[in-house]
């Protein structure tokens, strides 16, 4: 079933409406079933699954044998099923991956996108709405009939079978909207979602994934642990994420490459990891130095008059 999204017609780079849902199209559901399923995912990726509560979700990642993250992932269950969501591009690389390894357990992982519909809420109004709709949603993870709502801070992403995605559209009385609405929340948020351009790329650390409680320093074996634990204990890290807003006459992606300003000049500076764009205007999470001050000055490379700020994130790489 397709629901059809209109582009946002506000300043969705700057400001949120009062009231805000946007098909999350971009984005796409493993599920994780079998007896085994979740002691298998437990020994592959950077959280801890088996501490995974009902009404929880987590931040997590899934590496390479060096530690580099293939995917990063947030990750629910229902019932017996675990479901990691992840950009779906992402999705296409990273379950081959897990597949290779999962013959070896009794777990089955599928591609189960095409059976939800994905939704984000946001704004002022989007507690009512949901209450609404489904009661009171205080916990982090909620199940719904037909799927799922996982709630984080005052944002909401609902997971619905597509028989019942139609009807929620329909009883919030609000136009859906593009994705490039809700990643610029996302972005904001300072979160890690890492599409294809970037998987492999990437230790966990170096997108900030431990400042989100996307790593459990105290369970067992995982692929890439090695790595990831001597980046902590040891240190060696030069990268982190960072948010950044500015202008540019150039259309960016996440091939987009950017460059810093330095005594000497600019040079290059580091990679986009997620953007959106209105017009000139932009907005993007990108790996930079880990050493770079807040009023480093950069651009975007090849765009001489582009102009880009670093936005403080919204949490402390030092406490994590």
């Amino acid at each position: 079933m397709t629901i059809s999204a209109s582009q946002p017609d506000w300043d969705f780079i700057s400001t949120t409406p009062a009231l805000m849902l946007s098909s999350l199209s971009h984005m796409g559901l493993i599920e994780v079933t079998g007896e085994q399923g979740r002691s298998f995912i437990h020994g592959q990726v950077t959280t801890d699954i088996t501490s995974l509560n009902a009404d929880q979700w987590k931040w997590g990642a899934h590496c390479d044998p060096k530690g580099k993250m293939l995917a990063s992932f947030r990750t629910f269950a229902i019932a017996d099923s675990l479901f990691m969501l992840m950009p779906i591009s992402t999705l296409d690389i990273d379950l081959p991956q897990l597949k290779k390894y999962a013959v070896f357990s009794k777990a089955e992982l599928t591609n189960v996108s095409s059976q939800y519909h994905i939704i984000g809420v946001a704004g002022h109004d989007a507690q009512a709405l949901m209450t609404q709709q489904f009661g009171e949603i205080n916990a982090a993870l909620t199940l719904i009939d037909g799927g799922a709502v996982l709630r984080d801070g005052e944002r909401y992403i609902v997971v619905l079978a597509n028989d019942n995605a139609a009807a929620f559209v329909k009883a919030a009385q609000q136009p859906l909207v593009t994705a490039s609405a809700w990643q610029a929340l996302e972005i904001k948020a300072g979160y890690p979602n890492i599409d294809a351009n970037h998987s492999g790329q990437y230790v966990a650390q170096m997108c900030n994934l431990q400042a989100i409680d996307g790593i459990s320093f105290n369970k067992g074996c995982y692929m890439g642990q090695e790595t990831i634990a001597r980046m902590k204990y040891r240190g060696g890290n030069k990268r982190a994420l960072y948010i950044l807003s500015g202008t540019t006459s150039q259309t960016i992606s996440t091939e987009t490459q950017l460059d810093i300003a330095l005594e000497e000049g600019f040079r290059r500076g580091g990679n986009i990891i997620e953007c959106v764009q209105q017009g000139e205007h932009v907005l993007l999470t990108a790996v930079l130095a880990n050493d770079t001050e807040n009023t480093a000055k950069l651009r975007i490379a090849d765009d001489e008059s582009s102009q880009l700020s670093i936005i403080e994130l919204p949490y402390s790489l030092a406490d994590a």
